[in-house]
């Protein structure tokens, strides 16, 4: 069983090599910002929150749809957060934050006082335990502005066997290999073999939404090998 704690500890262990191997992923930072782009152009954001930020990849993409924006990234992975940290950003207008997701505290960081008009959650529900997904939508929802966008972007094969079939072999045939030689130690990719096997389909995603106070207005599906593997879901806070 992979707990919140073992789960941060593994990103944080693959953490040096892990922009090398998202890299290596076709269509990873295009589909981060063709999510970011459509929340520019239905926010037009002053202030985000990158949750589940990783290394920057998301914020980076933020940036790019919204270079005017400030962005908060929060990820509970020490390591990743410090990754993160290290890149070049445009003074005064990135700031990183290790913590959970759902943490009020962490998420809204010192101008807790000013809510945020997006955020962007990018590859983060699959992660979340599901008894906690609603509550943590909820939480998201308390930073954000009434009408604030939320992208949620992540994968799912459920009711579809080719999505299945595809990311079987796509994990097994290079990801987890390349984690072997990269790393030399594959656990990390074999969870996200797992987890995307295991994760709950798009309409779960929308219900959560609705019940922790989001209107979902739109579904975007993947491209290329990752068509009905990468979703991407708009909401919009009530």
């Amino acid at each position: 069983m992979t707990t919140k704690r073992t789960l941060s500890d593994l990103f944080t262990a693959g953490a040096h090599r892990y922009d090398l191997l998202v890299g290596a992923n076709p269509g990873y930072h295009r589909h981060l910002d063709t999510a970011a782009g459509r929340l520019a152009r239905d926010a037009r954001p002053q202030r985000v929150l990158d949750l589940g930020c990783g290394t920057g990849a998301s914020t980076a993409a933020i940036l790019r749809a919204a270079p005017w924006a400030s962005v908060r990234g929060v990820d509970a992975s020490a390591g990743m957060v410090e990754r993160a940290r290290a890149k070049q950003w445009p003074p005064g207008q990135v700031e990183f934050a290790q913590g959970m997701a759902g943490d009020a505290e962490v998420m809204a960081g010192e101008e807790g006082e000013r809510p945020y008009d997006a955020c962007l959650a990018a590859y983060l529900l699959r992660n979340v335990p599901p008894h906690d997904r609603t509550a943590v939508l909820r939480s998201v929802g308390e930073q954000l502005r009434e009408g604030g966008a939320l992208a949620i972007q992540d994968y799912s094969v459920a009711g579809s066997r080719r999505a299945a079939l595809v990311w079987h072999l796509v994990c097994w045939l290079v990801v987890i290999p390349l984690s072997a030689l990269t790393l030399g130690d594959t656990r990390l990719y074999r969870y996200l073999w797992r987890s995307v096997r295991e994760m709950e389909d798009v309409g779960s995603w929308r219900a959560r939404l609705r019940e922790a106070g989001f209107e979902p207005v739109a579904v975007h599906p993947g491209s290329g090998w990752q068509r009905d593997l990468l979703h991407t879901v708009i909401a919009v806070r009530r």
